[in-house]
């Protein structure tokens, strides 16, 4: 069971025209920095992506997919320490390179592939699933308010009852829930200013003016995380939960599994929004469970790879009942795979076949493609 090849198909798939902001808004979603380019400059569907094609000796393909906008220089270096090692020798838990933005990506090939060759759905390898069905909202960035009545009857139509916003200063969220409230009633709101509230005293203003409409699930990081402290005054200081974004992929961001614990410590959180790989988010959701506190699966609005690698977390996750961010069918023009994730709205069905239990179309992927390496033994 010797890893002997890699093929790196670095592909683009653009977004659905309309399904990310409204006709005029353009507040680019990617909070990275790109080159010498600020965060919050670069849309999130104009960068890159990298499906990873895994080929052990046996015939078994592993399949991963990394975050967008990946370092070919990391790529190449996790190549070369993988190549021709037995994936039985292998440490799910840690693998033999680094942690970095990457990591990820190779670690759902890795995984796919052992669990193929075990017989085994990745689930599996998590312990086993405590759901077959992952609970999912609708999703949009920011938004005029004329157009979220219709936004919101289109969702609450196909049957989701949760959707999530990204927000900052400037949107109307208490005119967005007041018409949500009355075009789709019973469907909840997860607001999202990515820390770009900025001031304790706005954030205060906004719960007290939501409160009274009385359907926002939550508010995810409406502070910059430095300010953990008053994430703990909002806590307790009104009646719409708080929630910290961990989001492992920003480790530039100086992100890690111990800003959970952080939060705890300081009784500064109802809950969490996790993000991260097979492994790490296991840790999160263990920590969670612990705590007795909701979480949901966050995500890059990605592929169809990483969506199923997410499916498969979320449904180890005793604590994952909030709606997870597995959205990136509904906001990509493509997925890229064979046969798309079954949805149910509100819910995401687990796949059924071994490993990730999904096969990647490379007709489509060929079609997407910036460019293509191979690397062997």
């Amino acid at each position: 069971m010797k890893i002997i090849r890699f093929t790196c198909y670095e592909v683009k798939v653009p977004a659905r025209p309309g399904t990310v902001e409204s006709s005029g808004i353009r507040k680019p979603l990617h909070k990275l920095p790109v080159g010498a380019k600020s965060g919050w400059s670069v849309q999130f569907d104009q960068l890159p992506k990298l499906i990873l094609k895994m080929e052990l000796s046996n015939g078994i393909v592993g399949w991963g997919e990394l975050y967008r906008d990946h370092n070919w220089s990391l790529v190449e270096d996790m190549i070369a320490s993988l190549l021709d090692r037995d994936i039985r020798a292998l440490s799910l838990q840690k693998l033999p390179f680094s942690f970095c933005r990457e990591y990820d990506g190779f670690e759902c090939a890795v995984w796919d592939a052992f669990a193929k060759a075990h017989h085994l759905r990745v689930v599996d390898l998590l312990g086993g699933a405590v759901r077959k069905k992952v609970k999912v909202g609708a999703w949009s960035s920011h938004r005029k308010l004329e157009e979220i009545g219709d936004l919101v009857k289109h969702f609450a139509a196909q049957g989701y009852d949760c959707i999530k916003f990204k927000t900052d200063l400037e949107d109307d969220v208490l005119g967005w829930c007041e018409v949500i409230r009355e075009a789709a009633p019973g469907m909840e709101v997860i607001l999202d200013p990515n820390e770009r509230w900025l001031y304790p005293g706005e954030v205060r203003k906004r719960i007290d003016q939501l409160a009274s409409v009385g359907n926002v699930l939550c508010l995810e990081d409406p502070l910059p995380r430095w300010m953990l402290h008053e994430y703990a005054n909002l806590k307790h200081y009104g009646s719409v939960p708080i929630v910290l974004h961990v989001s492992l992929p920003y480790v530039l961001h100086g992100q890690r599994i111990e800003d959970a614990i952080k939060a705890l410590r300081a009784d500064a959180v109802d809950g969490f929004n996790f993000n991260g790989g097979l492994a790490n988010f296991q840790i999160l959701d263990h920590i969670a469970t612990a705590a007795g506190l909701p979480c949901w699966h966050g995500s890059e609005v990605d592929l169809g790879i990483l969506e199923a690698m997410y499916l498969h977390s979320a449904a180890a996750a005793s604590s994952c009942i909030w709606p997870s961010d597995i959205f990136g069918t509904m906001i990509r023009s493509n997925d890229l795979l064979k046969e798309s994730i079954r949805f149910e709205p509100p819910y995401a069905i687990l796949p059924e076949g071994p490993g990730l239990g999904i096969e990647p179309d490379e007709q489509l992927i060929e079609e997407h493609l910036l460019s293509k390496r191979v690397f062997n033994v």
